[in-house]
Order: C-alpha cells, then structure tokens, then sequence
C-alpha cells in the first residue's frame, strides 16, 4: 500500500447526449475545444497545477479515443511512477458486475484503486467542464473547516438558478439544505459537481449505499450525509466556470475565447491547460484570404475568409469559402465558394464546393428540439456535404450525404439526416 494524502477521481464516462451528433461516436470529454484542446484537458491540468499527481479516469461510453488521447498521461505530467493518472473501465468481477450505474456507484467499483493509495482526502472530479481551478484552495478550506466534505459551488445568475442542484448555507458557507432543480430557487449557489471527502467518510457512504440503484452524488450521498449530520461546507468558486453540456453552451463557451478580453484566457503563463499535441505543420495564410478574430490550429491552410471563429487543427479553408460565428474541428474540409454561418462541424468533414450552411429562418428541430436549438448547425463527424446546397438552421446531420437527400438542393431549417 502507497500512502498518498490526496487523490483525484475523475468521472468522464457520460455519454453527453445533449450534444448530439458531436457525441454519436465519442465520449464528451473528449469532443475538441477551443481549436487544439479537449474539454478533458481542463481538469487534468487543474489537478496538475493544483499539486494532485494521482488521477484515476473513469471511463465507460465510448472510450477509445479518450483513452488514447490521455495515455500514460506525458502532456500533464502524470506519467509517475508512483501515481499519475490511470484509466479506471467497468470490470468483471467475481459478484455485482455491473456497469457504472450513477456517479457514486463509479467510484464504488474502484475502491480498490483508491484503497490501493490510502488517501486522506479524495476529490470527485466532472470531465465536462472548462474552468481553471486550483483544488488546493479548496482543500485548505476544508481542513480549516473541518469538514467530512467540501462541494465546490459557483453563483448562477437567479433566472438560471433553476436549471441547478442547489445548496442553500448559513453565514459561515456550512449547508443547511439541498435544492435539485427547485421551480422557485430559494438560493442561487450551484453545486459544481466537485466534491472533497474524507476518506473514511467516502469509503464508509459508498458501502453502506452499495445496494441504492444509479447511486449518485448529489441525489443520494451527499443527503444521506447531511441527514446523519456530517458536516458539509460550501466553498465558493469565484472564477470562470461552464458547464458545456448542451451544444449552444458549447458553442457560447468557445466563442468567449475570441471576445475582445476573453473571459476565459488560454494564454496565461501561471496555470497552463495542456494537452497531448501531434507533430505538424504550421498555419498557411494565402495572400488573398482574410481573418478576424480567431483562433487557428496548427496545419491549418486558409485561403478564403473566417470570421469571429475557432478552427481546429489541419482545417483547410478553399478559396471563396466564408466562415463567420462557427466552430470547425480537426481535418475538416471547407470547399471553395462554401459560406458556413453559425455551425459546429466536427472532425474529418467535407464540406461541398458553394454549399450554404446556416440559411434562412429559424425552425424548431423537428427530431430534438430540446438538443439542436439556438440557431445553430450542427454537422457530426467525418460527415460529407455535397457540393451546390443549402442547409437551414437548428439542423443536425451526421453521414455522407449525397445531393438526393436534399429537395430542390435545400434542408430547410428544423430538419434533420441522421445516418
């Protein structure tokens, strides 16, 4: 047994349905974000920064290109010895086999992973979230508190406040009382979905809720140790904080990198966000192209005209192509006299030569109106637009399309091709 005084456990095995087609084939931790990232890189490099060098990554839906991207975890200093990160899967076990079920019942399954280190402090961690955070903060609060355990929260602006699990404290930040999605909040302090334990607390709950079905942080063990009376403090993040769970939240989020004075800066020297980096090309910028506030990944060749965008890595951009408000993953293609408005396109795409993305009116998305909604396009990878056609807005497409599956050369806004 290896003593470690703090450990991090790090739930990345969420299928993010609410993206969509983004997350057909892919885990949301690790969907692209700002141009060369993943949204995973967020918390590994805070738990770096923060001095936590002993990470396990629970995984579960659609795991491979996560797991290839976190590796033994060289980009974040976590390929140790002793420690580092681990990649933590369902497993066969003697009894109770089991998928991960819920939150609390992921972490239950890898006791032994967590015994194996002894902690005395363990932190839940979300994979799908982009802040910078430094958890030592928050574990000084806790000690000095004295707390059985800590939920980092963040204050939402009160007409967002029911979309939240909530908590609700007494003047010293100790919590008194859980709100989950309340229709008339009482508080405005949201649950990040971050949590610090004391390990004999943690380890003593998730035995004794073994049996609860889809055990869960929020909806079971932190009541259960609320009622018993452990104690339970509120520690209050003040930073930037988004929960990038819906697409036009993502799509939001990755637009606040290019604002004037973005909110949220890549760019600082004191808390760096890493991430694995392949060996590639430079940009290229052609005499005759034009670009404005963006971000451009490495390998990336522009000859048209992007706009108020962030590309991904390898793009190419041809001639006469317009982009403006939209967000283009790695390798995608964007034919010449192609106007992209307002889109998301993921990896490996080819769009057509003169094809509209983003045209006309509005229409509620007839498929999922709850998912593909605020105006946007969304095109799922390694998707292929022919050329000559005109898509609408609050549409989503995923699979090689060809010029058939568009009436008269138009998908009219709300619909949909799903293959």
């Amino acid at each position: 047994m290896i003593k470690k005084e703090t450990i991090a456990m790090l739930l990345a095995g969420g299928q993010g349905s609410r993206l969509g087609v983004l997350t057909s084939n892919l885990a949301k931790p690790a969907v692209a974000f700002g141009g060369k990232y993943k949204i995973i890189d967020f918390p590994l490099s805070n738990c770096i920064n923060s001095g936590i060098d002993t990470v396990g990554v629970l995984t579960q839906y659609q795991p491979l290109r996560l797991n290839q991207h976190i590796g033994i975890g060289i980009p974040w200093d976590l390929d140790r010895n002793i420690g580092g990160v681990s990649i933590l899967p369902p497993y066969e076990k003697k009894e109770n086999t089991d998928w991960y079920s819920g939150t609390a019942n992921a972490i239950y399954q890898n006791m032994e992973f967590m015994e194996y280190y002894h902690p005395d402090y363990v932190v839940i961690l979300g994979g799908d979230h982009i802040y910078k955070m430094d958890y030592e903060l928050m574990l000084e609060f806790h000690k000095k508190n004295e707390a059985k355990i800590t939920i980092a929260t963040y204050e939402v602006p009160w007409d967002e406040a029911s979309r939240f699990g909530l908590v609700i404290t007494d003047e010293d930040n100790r919590v008194l009382e859980f709100e989950e999605k309340p229709e008339r909040p009482r508080s405005n302090k949201a649950s990040m979905g971050i949590y610090i334990f004391n390990w004999d607390v943690l380890k003593e709950v998730l035995e004794i809720l073994k049996d609860q079905p889809g055990c869960d942080f929020g909806m079971h063990v932190i009541p259960y140790c609320h009622e018993r009376g452990d104690k339970i403090m509120a520690y209050t993040y003040q930073g930037y904080w988004k929960d990038v769970g819906t697409l036009l939240a993502y799509w939001e989020a990755n637009m606040e990198l290019i604002d004037i004075i973005p909110e949220f800066n890549l760019y600082e020297e004191f808390w760096r966000i890493y991430t694995k980096s392949d060996m590639i090309p430079p940009q290229y910028f052609a005499a005759d192209s034009k670009v404005s506030g963006c971000i451009i990944g490495d390998g990336c060749e522009i000859y048209g005209e992007v706009y108020n965008s962030v590309i991904g890595v390898g793009v190419t951009i041809a001639e006469g192509a317009v982009v403006t408000n939209s967000i283009i993953m790695n390798n995608t293609q964007v034919g010449a006299g192609a106007k992209v408005e307002k889109a998301i396109i993921a990896e490996e795409c080819v769009i057509g030569e003169r094809a509209e993305i983003g045209f006309g009116e509005e229409a509620e998305n007839q498929y999922k109106p709850n998912v593909y909604s605020g105006g946007l396009v969304t095109i799922g990878e390694r998707s292929v637009i022919p050329a000559d056609v005109k898509i609408g807005k609050n549409v989503a497409i995923i699979g090689e399309t060809v010029p058939e599956d568009y009436p008269d050369g138009l998908l009219a806004s709300g619909q949909s091709i799903i293959r």
